[in-house]
């Protein structure tokens, strides 16, 4: 499932359309939306497991210098709910093996090689290779083996490359924050669900 953003409602809505036996979310799970506690709860209640994402990081950043007051209050909801997120979110990986996709919050090197992908790559990449405006973005240009799973870009959108018909990239974010969808994809099915934003609980920059 793509990038939550703390829309709790959202997420409940769609693990129960989704009927999944098992929710791998693509990072960036509680700041900028309305419920990080709400979310949180349903990680716990349904097990839910996730790479780590940029906004996780962040969050997990204590006394950032350039915190902005939406970040230290969702850390602080949080805390005040259950303080055993903190264990639990610094010990998400970059990058997961799930039904033969590799999970990751952002990207990963255009070649698939992940020894050579760096922690930045799987936290923010979104255009290759030099986050210009006039580079184009990773999964343009990938010509790797590896089939991934990201999320991150919501300005880009929704993405599905195929190879000799097989989704080879799968991108999700979709951006639900900023009042659009929060989407879901079932592999083995190549089957989406999305469910629409009750509201667009912050504006895209």
């Amino acid at each position: 499932m793509g990038d939550v953003h703390g829309c709790a409602a959202e997420l409940a809505q769609l693990l129960a359309d989704a009927e999944a036996s098992r929710v791998v979310l693509v990072g960036d799970l509680f700041t900028k939306g309305p419920d990080p506690v709400g979310v949180w709860r349903l990680i716990q209640d349904r097990g839910l497991s996730a790479v780590l994402g940029n906004h996780d990081v962040r969050l997990l950043e204590l006394g950032a210098g350039d915190e902005d007051e939406r970040t230290h209050r969702t850390r602080v909801l949080l805390d005040e709910e259950d303080p055993a997120w903190r264990d639990w979110l610094s010990a998400r990986p970059l990058h997961m093996e799930v039904a033969g996709y590799t999970v990751v919050h952002a990207g990963v090197h255009p070649s698939g090689d992940l020894s050579v992908t760096r922690r930045s790559d799987f936290l923010t990449l979104r255009r290759w290779p030099d986050e210009k405006p006039s580079d184009p973005r990773w999964h343009e240009v990938y010509r790797g083996t590896r089939k991934v799973i990201f999320g991150h870009d919501a300005r880009g959108g929704a993405v599905r490359v195929l190879r000799d018909e097989v989704p080879w990239l799968v991108g999700l974010d979709t951006g639900c924050v900023y009042g659009n969808q929060l989407t879901g994809w079932l592999p083995e099915q190549d089957a989406y669900v999305t469910v629409q934003a009750a509201a667009c609980y912050r504006p895209i920059r």
